[in-house]
């Protein structure tokens, strides 16, 4: 399995192919075949020797791009920095432009605690991380605004026009989103130098070689491919 990744990733690298679109994969069976990565992310972020990288989940309505990714809940706090956040940050900004041609982005930034902290009467993260870097982005020029209180911030994404949510921790951002876009919901990888777009959803083994599976997610992720591969071209022209 991990080895059809590594072919299509060398294949995307060589310019053989415009994008890679990935079906789900189960993280448990990577794991008991040796591998040493969580998932597709961290995979591709190897073999393409990137740094700087972020999972965005994608739909016509809601982007939603991941500060932490596959970590435990309880771990989120220690990861976050003014540093890692920023850098999400632009590299959301720079992608918006590149692979979705929108000119001046406008990007949340979520909060981690209830009510975005509360002048920190439910936690410090907000003043002492999150804010510093929202004005860190604010003072290199770019529309951000944040740290927004997590229980309105999509909302206010959907209705006004925020171009995309970055958020804290993974199931921050992909419970609202799933919410507007279950069925037709794209992952993107954002930072590589390869286009590689997947489904939002996982295997499902559930219901497998019963004829229900909804195909629609792997539909958007084929278009979303060509639809970045055809912006980074006419870029590069």
């Amino acid at each position: 399995m991990q080895d059809y990744i590594i072919k299509g990733i060398d294949l995307a690298l060589n310019n053989s192919i415009s994008g890679l679109v990935t079906c789900p994969i189960t993280k448990t069976a990577l794991k008991l075949a040796g591998s040493q990565f969580h998932g597709h992310t961290e995979l591709l972020a190897h073999k393409t020797n990137t740094k700087d990288y972020a999972m965005m989940l994608t739909g016509k309505k809601l982007k939603v791009i991941l500060v932490t990714i596959h970590i435990p809940l309880s771990q989120v706090s220690d990861h976050l920095t003014i540093k890692g956040i920023i850098k999400k940050i632009r590299l959301t900004h720079t992608s918006l432009k590149e692979r979705f041609n929108i000119k001046s982005p406008k990007i949340a930034v979520a909060g981690l605690n209830p009510h975005a902290g509360e002048d920190s009467m439910f936690g410090r993260e907000e003043e002492d991380i999150i804010s510093p870097a929202v004005r860190l982005a604010k003072d290199q020029g770019l529309k951000v605004f944040g740290p927004l209180p997590p229980d309105t911030v999509f909302y206010q994404a959907v209705n006004k026009g925020y171009d995309a949510v970055v958020c804290m921790y993974h199931d921050q951002g992909l419970i609202p989103f799933k919410l507007i876009h279950f069925k037709d919901g794209v992952n993107t990888t954002l930072g590589l130098p390869i286009i590689r777009t997947s489904v939002d959803h996982g295997t499902a083994y559930d219901i497998a070689w019963q004829g229900v599976a909804d195909a629609s997610s792997l539909t958007e992720a084929i278009k979303m491919a060509a639809f970045q591969a055809n912006n980074r071209k006419a870029k590069k022209n």
